[in-house]
């Protein structure tokens, strides 16, 4: 071989390892992405599993009040199966569902002044609160990270590498903002 045909297969293998090196970086990425979405997505599950319990700790120490204790209770462990399987959308309707609940608690509370008074009740409800707050902050976390997802697997060049891997764009968490708004309760 000439020198020529030496520095064109020089060029060819250094171009093959800039691209292999690159794509691998671009896969790592995805991968670390991907992997840090469930993980949030998992301290998703874990918050509203904390919040489902403290509901029902909540509910325990106003159930003298209310009559809707054992529907509370039959939909509290049903969500609590539903969340350790749901992906984004299953938890959007968890969360929906365990803010009704709560919702329906505090205005059963705001009812009965004597019970709003309640060192017990007024700090459960607190923890509740605390962990609405939690819950807001992995699901702004777990929305960052699918927005970069998202964009990668939308922006040249690294949607060639996502449409070489097959990854699809990840879907955002969006939970209802009813939490201001009492719902109506009604024995």
């Amino acid at each position: 071989m000439d020198i020529m045909q030496i520095l064109i297969v020089g060029i060819v293998a250094a171009i093959f390892v800039v691209l292999a090196i690159y794509f691998v970086s671009v896969y790592n990425r995805f991968k670390t992405l991907s992997n840090s979405a469930q993980a949030t997505l998992g301290q998703v599950r874990v918050a509203m599993k904390k919040r489902l319990d403290m509901i029902e700790q909540l509910l325990g120490a106003i159930k003298s009040y209310a009559k809707f204790e054992k529907e509370v209770l039959e939909r509290i462990t049903g969500l609590r199966s539903e969340i350790g399987k749901a992906g984004a959308e299953g938890l959007r309707s968890a969360d929906a569902e365990s803010r009704r609940i709560f919702g329906n608690i505090v205005a059963v509370a705001e009812a009965y002044p004597d019970l709003k008074t309640s060192g017990t009740v007024a700090s459960l409800m607190d923890s509740v609160k605390g962990l609405e707050d939690e819950i807001a902050r992995h699901r702004y976390t777990y929305n960052n990270i699918a927005q970069e997802f998202n964009i990668k697997t939308e922006t040249i060049p690294t949607n060639m590498v996502a449409s070489l891997m097959g990854l699809r764009k990840m879907e955002y968490l969006q939970f209802e903002e009813e939490a201001e708004r009492r719902p109506k309760v009604e024995f």
